[in-house]
Order: C-alpha cells, then structure tokens, then sequence
C-alpha cells in the first residue's frame, strides 16, 4: 500500500499521525508515504489526478490498485484491516463517543483553522480576507470551551487515557496554525496542556515539524 501525502497539510497529518501511533505500538502496517508536492503543483498534474479527480491528499493506494480518498477512511480501513493492537476501543458505546469527538473537533474546529489560516496567513498566498477571519473566530469559543470541559478532569487526551483520531485532527489542524504563525487557544490551560503533552509522544515527535 502506498499513502500519497505532503507533510503540514492537516487531512495527511492525520494519517500520519496515526500510522506514526501504530508503528510506536509496534506495528508496522507496511504502508509506503510517498510525497505529491503541492507547492509544485503535482497534486493538479495528472498522475495524481488519476488517482483523485479531486486533486486533493491523502490518498490511500490499496493492494488491489483502488484508492480511498478521505483521511477517516483511510484510518478506519487500517483499523479493520490490522485489528491486532487497533487503536479504537471495544464496545459500540465507546466507539460511538470516541467518533462524535473526531466529527466534532474536524467540523467544528479543524476545518475552520484550516480556513482561518488561509484567511490571514496563507501558504497559498491567498489575499488576506479579514472579515471572514473574524467571524471565524468569532464562532470557535463553544467547540474549544467544550474540549476544555473534557480536559478539566485531568485527561492526558482528548477521550481519555487513549490516543484516538480526536487527537490526530486536532494536532494536525494546530500544526497547520502553528506553522502560519498563529494561535487560537487563548486562555484555555487544560487545551494547552494537551498540546504540549501530545507533541511530546514520540509517534507526534516523528511526524510534526511545527
């Protein structure tokens, strides 16, 4: 299997963070990272549009030549796949809640950094779109205080004891903040603490460069 990524960007993050948790475990799912760089336009030409009409990363090259194309598809198939040492609890409760946290973080926070970075501070090189950072803004406080909720009770991440996608979307999208420069926690210790402490894992130290 081959997953075609590029470093920073958030969706491939995550897949990397997870593989990087897997291989930590002590599992190697053989899982080859190849780089599109997006920088040079590679994700438009195509060889890689043959195998995403959408041009977008990651994509997940399986065994049989088929592709998945969304980053929680591709850690769900690796999950089912590879069982041994799989990261999601057991129990359709728990499962349930751990997946409401991840959908949570990624709409409610992970895609509106995405956005807020191209508004202030693109890597693109976008114009700056002030209004549309302000609103954005404007708009996190219930999902960042809601996190701060959880972590209050002293958690070392987002859903508990347990590493899960929750904190890979999280981390990946912060990343992508941190490597434009900005910060959107404000005071919000128990969400800094998480960060501190997740980027400390050794699987975080191998894939994050910001």
């Amino acid at each position: 299997m081959k997953l075609y990524m590029v470093p920073l960007a958030p969706n491939p993050t995550k897949v990397m963070l997870y593989l990087a948790e897997r291989a930590e475990a002590g599992v190697d799912l053989g899982v080859e990272q190849v780089v599109v760089n997006t920088l040079k336009g590679r994700h438009k030409e195509g060889e890689h549009i043959a195998r995403n009409p959408f041009g977008t990363l990651p994509v997940l090259e399986l065994d049989d030549g088929r592709y998945l194309r969304e980053s929680l598809a591709i850690i769900d198939y690796l999950e089912a796949r590879f069982p041994e040492g799989a990261l999601a609890r057991d129990g359709a409760e728990d499962r349930a809640l751990d997946r409401d946290l991840e959908r949570t973080v990624e709409f409610r926070l992970a895609i509106p950094f995405s956005r807020y970075v191209h508004a202030v501070n693109s890597p693109l090189r976008r114009p700056p779109q002030p209004e549309i950072a302000a609103e954005i803004e404007a708009a996190l406080p219930p999902a960042l205080d809601h996190l701060e909720g959880l972590l209050a009770d002293g958690r070392p991440l987002l859903a508990g004891a347990h590493v899960s996608s929750a904190d890979f979307t999280l981390q990946a999208a912060c990343q992508f903040l941190r490597f434009a420069e900005l910060d959107l926690f404000g005071d919000r210790p128990g969400l800094r603490a998480w960060d501190e402490g997740y980027r400390a894992r050794p699987a975080a130290r191998a894939v994050l460069k910001w």
